[in-house]
């Protein structure tokens, strides 16, 4: 693995890959949109790319020597879109093709932080809508409980269900997305999110949100009334608590680059990771750079940041 200088970078054709075919492409292309103007006000030579399956040709026309990652959701956080550009020799920001595969899968995410200690909720996962529903009766926890589809991101197709009946049409939506169905035990707590920047804690937000949980609109729509504190205001020893868990989660999936973990804290105190992002939203109301503010490292300079930690992992 090779990592360029920032006067290499310089002299390079930089593609922010941006939009793409998942479930996530309008936060994706607000992503893609806000990267490129930063790294076009810092001298950088940036053409956008509109991921589809040209992609390659495109890739190639343009003569993109490094590839910025703006992309969420399937084929573009999931270890595709990475392959690819192992296989073109163009380094690319993030993580490498099985850290993003992994962290993109939850349940497969949910093992590997088993394995490695990391508290997580339980849960059950289920092959489809129909075994599921057969199961409805017999969950290992009791109501309520979060239903969610294994392969999706910024919260597409996740519910909070608190009777059956909801549980019932929750699984019906959640089949709709995918990867397997994952069903958690609802752990109430704060919710709070740490993010990971070269392998190194970069802090801990709270979100406070006015809806029952941190759902897509919470998180993408301007005047939802959600609201963040930075730094969380936690006792001490909960916000390094927290910035531990979400390092250990960052460094047992093999994370390069940038992450951003989901995590809630119990009334007693209690940390469970969620969930971890390989490639965060860097939106205007996206919590990494809001992190990033809060450490003195304005928008431009993370995306700069990102930009060279890109690299061939393969």
């Amino acid at each position: 693995m090779s990592v360029l200088s920032k006067s290499e970078l310089k002299n390079k054709r930089v593609g922010v890959l941006l939009g793409g075919l998942s479930s996530e492409r309008d936060v994706s292309l607000r992503t893609g949109a806000a990267v490129a103007k930063a790294l076009r006000s810092l001298g950088y030579d940036v053409v956008e790319i509109d991921v589809g399956k040209d992609v390659a040709a495109r890739l190639t026309a343009e003569k993109v020597d490094v590839a910025w990652l703006a992309l969420h959701g399937r084929y573009g956080e999931d270890g595709s879109i990475q392959g690819l550009l192992e296989s073109l020799f163009i380094p690319y920001t993030g993580s490498g093709v099985l850290a993003s595969a992994v962290g993109m899968d939850k349940v497969y995410a949910k093992w590997i932080f088993t394995t490695h200690g990391i508290p997580t909720p339980p849960y059950k996962t289920f092959k489809d809508a129909t075994s599921a529903r057969e199961a409805a009766d017999t969950l290992p926890f009791s109501y309520p409980v979060v239903v969610k589809p294994s392969r999706e991101g910024s919260s597409v197709g996740v519910h909070v269900c608190k009777t059956k009946e909801a549980y019932l049409a929750a699984v019906e939506d959640a089949a709709r997305y995918a990867g397997t169905l994952l069903v958690e035990q609802f752990i109430p707590g704060r919710e709070v999110q740490g993010a990971v920047l070269d392998d190194e804690a970069l802090g801990v937000i709270e979100v406070v949100v006015a809806r029952e949980f941190y759902d897509h609109t919470a998180k993408y729509t301007s005047g939802s009334g959600t609201k963040y504190l930075f730094p969380a205001p936690l006792p001490a020893d909960q916000y390094e608590r927290v910035n531990a868990v979400c390092l250990a989660a960052h460094r047992a999936l093999g994370c390069q680059g940038a992450s951003r973990s989901d995590v809630i804290i119990t009334e007693g105190g209690d940390v469970f990771v969620l969930e971890t992002n390989t490639l965060p939203g860097m939106t205007e109301t996206s919590l990494l750079p809001k992190i990033a503010a809060g450490r003195g490292i304005d928008f431009p300079a993370l995306c700069e940041r990102i930009l060279q930690g890109a690299s061939l992992k393969a």
